[in-house]
């Protein structure tokens, strides 16, 4: 069976009632925020759209799949070995790279 050529599909959804608008119509352009009305721009919320984000804020968190005290143990040892890791590196290099510092930018 052929493929459907961009006409035909044009077509089918023009008798859907979804199609794209005509040729030669332009479309609605977003309003850009320096042109919208002082009063929207506020971004404040009303009471009710404070609630729903709380509610699904919640329902969201209930959805998170939380670490146990083992793994949170497990994490918090490898970042404290990293740092012990990384710091010794920082100080090693320190004192490797305080001498010619010192000659170059000192004089000394």
């Amino acid at each position: 069976m052929a493929r459907e050529t961009r006409r035909q599909r044009r077509d089918a959804r023009r008798e859907s009632g979804q199609g794209a608008p005509a040729r030669g119509r332009s479309r609605q352009q977003p309003v850009r925020p320096s042109a919208q009305p002082v009063a929207q721009q506020t971004g404040r919320r009303g009471q009710k759209e404070r609630g729903k984000f709380v509610r699904e804020s919640w329902g969201e968190l209930k959805k998170v799949e939380w670490p146990g005290q083992r793994q949170v143990t497990q994490g918090v040892v490898v970042v404290i070995i990293a740092c012990a890791i990384v710091g010794t590196y920082l100080y090693a290099a320190d004192q490797v790279f305080r001498p010619l510092v010192r000659q170059i930018f000192l004089g000394q």
